[in-house]
C-alpha cells in the first residue's frame, strides 16, 4: 500500500509539471511585450535549465522505482515488508526559485504501477479467537469407563460385576441342584481433588440386608492419615479387603463365618481412621461401627469397634524374594443383647451344604481376634489367616421351659482357619488384590500391556479350609426349677480343588470341587458324612 502511495505521488507530481507551461504568466504590461515573436536569450536559458532539471528528477524517479522493486522481492523472500519514505531515498535537495516553490516541473514521466502489498499493522497484534471451555474428557483408562473434568478436579467412573453361578451338590440333605445370581452389583466410584474419594455400590440381588452396599466418602489428608466415613467393610482381616472380583475360590473360606457384619456383607455404617506409613510398609485402620449391618439400629449404646495392622517389612527391600511377603492382625469388640433376641455367629457354610453349628441366644461381650499372612512371588499366590471369636451368654439362664432365668451360663467359643495357593500357569503375575494382567486374551478387548490373541490366562488352587465351635453346657441343681443348657461341640473342615480361566482381563470363568467333611452333625436325623460340591461362576466386571 506504502508503494502505491508514492506512486500516485509520483503520478500527481508528473501532471502538476506537466500542466506547468500551459499556465505561464503572461506579461502584465502589453505595450512593454517587445515586437519581435523570438524569444529572448534570458528565456532560451531559463528554458534549458528547466528541461536539465526535469531530466535529472526523472534520473532519480527512475532509480526510486527500481529500488522500490528490489526492496518488495526483498520482502517477498523473507516474509518482512519495509518500505522506506521517499525522503530518505531521495538524498539531495531539489532546487528551488526565487518565490520559495520547487523549480522542478515533471514531464513525459511514464507512471511505474506496483504491485499490491498486503496490509501490516504493527501497531494492532492479531486478533486471537475466544477460548473456548475445555469439553470435559471421557473414554476408558484400562480398568474402567471415566468421565473427567477438564482440570482433573473431578472424575467419576461407574463399575460393576455379575456373578452368575450354578452349584450342584451330592450327599445326604444336600440342598438341590440349582443356578443363581449371586452378586449383581453396580455403582460409582471417582475422586473430588487431590484429597477426596467416594463411592456408592448397590445390590440389586441382595436377598438379606439392605441393596446398598457400600456408599462412602474417603479424605486423603496425608497418606499416612485418612477418614472415611459412610457404610463399607469393616476392616477385619486380610480376605475382607480382598474385593469379590479378585477371590482366588467362588467363596471365602471358613474364617469368614466369623468376620463381624457377615449378614450384610461385612459392610456395616460407621467410621474409620487409616494409613499408609512409610510407603507402606506399614498398614493400620482404627474404626467404630453399627456392628449390625445398614438396615438395624444399634442396640446398645457401645459400637463396634475394629483395629487392625498390616506389615510388608521388606517391600522397599531391592530382592524379589521377600518383596510381596505381608502379615497382620485385627481385633474387634462389640456387645449383644439379650432383649433384642441377638443370636450367635451364623454357622450356614459359604457353599450353603448344611449349618455345622446351631444358632443360640447371647447376651453381653463379643471379642474377635485375627492373624493373617500372604506371600507372592510371580505367578505363585500362598495365604494364610486364622480368627478366635468369643460371644458371651450372660444372665440366660437355663433355656429349659421354667428352668432358671438371670444366670450366666458359659459362653461360645469358635476359631477357624483357611490356608490357600494360586498359580498362574500361563505365567501372568498374581496381584495381591486384583485380577492378572491375561497377556493372551481369547476375544474382547486388549489387555493393556497384553501380547494379541491367544487362551487367555489359567490358573489352578488347592485350599483347605475349617472351623470349630464349643458352647459348655450347665446343670442347675435346684429342687424346685432345675435347669440344663446342653453342650455343643462341633468342627468341619473342606478341602477345595479350584481352576480358574480368565479369557479376557474383564472375564473370568471358575470351577471349583470341594469335599466338606461334617464331623458332627448338628442337625436331628443327619449322619457324618462327606458332601461333595460342584460351583462354576461366570464373572463379568466392569
Amino acid at each position: 500500500m506504502r508503494s502505491l502511495t508514492i506512486s500516485f505521488a509520483l503520478v500527481i507530481l508528473l501532471v502538476s509539471g506537466s500542466s506547468a507551461p500551459a499556465q505561464s504568466p503572461q506579461p502584465e504590461d502589453k505595450a512593454a511585450a517587445p515586437a519581435s515573436n523570438m524569444a529572448s536569450k534570458e528565456e532560451v536559458n531559463q528554458l534549458r535549465s528547466e528541461v536539465a532539471a526535469q531530466r535529472q528528477t526523472i534520473e532519480e524517479l527512475k532509480a526510486l522505482v527500481e529500488k522500490l522493486v528490489v526492496t518488495r522481492a526483498a520482502a517477498n523472500d523473507t516474509g518482512a515488508i519495509e518500505v522506506r519514505p521517499v525522503s530518505e531515498a531521495v538524498t539531495h535537495s531539489r532546487p528551488v526559485n526565487a518565490s520559495g516553490e520547487s523549480a522542478l516541473r515533471l514531464r513525459n514521466a511514464v507512471l511505474v504501477e506496483a504491485e499490491a502489498m498486503p496490509i501490516v499493522d504493527q501497531a494492532k497484534p492479531a486478533a486471537s479467537p475466544p477460548k473456548k471451555d475445555t469439553p470435559l474428557a471421557a473414554g476408558w483408562n484400562g480398568e474402567h469407563f471415566f468421565i473427567k473434568s477438564a482440570d482433573g478436579q473431578f472424575s467419576i467412573s461407574p463399575y460393576g460385576y455379575l456373578d452368575t453361578d450354578y452349584r450342584a451338590y451330592k450327599g445326604d440333605g444336600a440342598p438341590s441342584d440349582t443356578f443363581l445370581i449371586r452378586r449383581a452389583r453396580f455403582g460409582f466410584q471417582g475422586n473430588y481433588g487431590s484429597h477426596f474419594d467416594f463411592a456408592i455400590l448397590t445390590d440389586s440381588n441382595a436377598t438379606n440386608g439392605a441393596i446398598v452396599r457400600d456408599a462412602y466418602l474417603n479424605v486423603r489428608i496425608r497418606p499416612e492419615f485418612q477418614f472415611q466415613a459412610g457404610q463399607f467393610k469393616e476392616p477385619f482381616a486380610q480376605e475382607t479387603g480382598i474385593g469379590a472380583t479378585n477371590l482366588d475360590f467362588v467363596e471365602r473360606g471358613f474364617q469368614a463365618l466369623l468376620y463381624p457384619s457377615t449378614n450384610t456383607a461385612y459392610r456395616s455404617p460407621g467410621i474409620t481412621l487409616h494409613g499408609d506409613i512409610s510407603g507402606g510398609i506399614i498398614q493400620w485402620w482404627a474404626g467404630a461401627f453399627n456392628g449390625r449391618g445398614g438396615v438395624t439400629a444399634n442396640a446398645t449404646n457401645e459400637p463396634e469397634f475394629v483395629g487392625r495392622l498390616r506389615f510388608y517389612p521388606f517391600r522397599k527391600h531391592t530382592g524379589d524374594w521377600l518383596k510381596q511377603l505381608a502379615f497382620g492382625g485385627s481385633i474387634a469388640h462389640s456387645r449383644a443383647r439379650g432383649l433384642s433376641q441377638d443370636l450367635s455367629f451364623t454357622a450356614a457354610l459359604p457353599d450353603a451344604a448344611y449349618t455345622f453349628f446351631p444358632a443360640l441366644r447371647i447376651n453381653g461381650p463379643i471379642e474377635r481376634y485375627e492373624g493373617e499372612f500372604t506371600y507372592l512371588k510371580g505367578p505363585f499366590a500362598l495365604r494364610g489367616e486364622y480368627v478366635q471369636m468369643q460371644q458371651q451368654r450372660y444372665g440366660l439362664g437355663s433355656e429349659t421351659p421354667g428352668g432358671l432365668g438371670f444366670l450366666t451360663i458359659p459362653g461360645i467359643g469358635a476359631k477357624a482357619w483357611n490356608i490357600g495357593t494360586t498359580f498362574l500357569l500361563t505365567g501372568e503375575k498374581r496381584p495381591e488384590n486384583g485380577t492378572p494382567k491375561v497377556k493372551s486374551p481369547l476375544f474382547g478387548p486388549d489387555t493393556p500391556g497384553g501380547k494379541g490373541r491367544g487362551l487367555g490366562a489359567w490358573e489352578v488352587g488347592l485350599r483347605y479350609t475349617g472351623i470349630q465351635a464349643n458352647a459348655p453346657g450347665e446343670t442347675f441343681s435346684n429342687p424346685f426349677t432345675p435347669g440344663l443348657v446342653p453342650t455343643y461341640d462341633y468342627h468341619t473342615d473342606e478341602i477345595t480343588l479350584g481352576l480358574n480361566w480368565y479369557p479376557n482381563y474383564w472375564v473370568k470363568y471358575m470351577v471349583n470341587l470341594s469335599v466338606d467333611q461334617l464331623h458332627q452333625p448338628s442337625t436331628t436325623g443327619q449322619i457324618p458324612q462327606n458332601f461333595f460340591v460342584i460351583m462354576q461362576r461366570l464373572q463379568f466386571r466392569f
